[in-house]
């Protein structure tokens, strides 16, 4: 069996956990820092996944890419609920809950760090 796990750079990693969290219901799974206080490796489940995650500058530079560069669509059912719940915790809404032609319904928000997150009724893995 295999899984994907999206791995996401933040310039601050522990304001981008509390966002994750409170906007589109992420929980934290596990944070490991270095002495500093920087987060070296977390992990939050979210829709059935699991996030990895990091403060750039920590860990191995071959995976740091900097941060705001991914696009994370997820796939779940009630999108207009999280959609409210995202807004109301200040996500910038780059879509409003809209019926798309291939019979989703999508929206789309940025987080603070510029990570594009696509949420969705789609679910690719189901349609092949």
């Amino acid at each position: 069996m295999q899984t994907i796990h999206p791995v996401l750079r933040y310039e601050d990693a522990h304001a981008a956990i509390d966002f994750l969290e409170a906007a589109f219901g992420g929980r934290r799974v596990q944070v490991h820092e270095d002495d500093g206080g920087t987060i070296v490796h977390a992990e939050l489940r979210l829709a059935g996944g699991v996030l990895l995650i990091s403060s750039t500058g920590a860990g191995n530079p071959v995976f740091d890419q900097g941060a705001g560069r991914s696009v994370v669509y997820v796939a779940l059912d009630d999108v207009d609920a999280l959609h409210e719940r995202a807004r109301d915790a200040g996500a910038e809404i780059l879509m409003a809950p809209a019926d798309q032609d291939y019979g989703s319904r999508d929206f789309a928000a940025r987080d603070p760090e510029g990570n594009i997150w696509s949420f969705g009724t789609y679910r690719p893995a189901e349609s092949s």
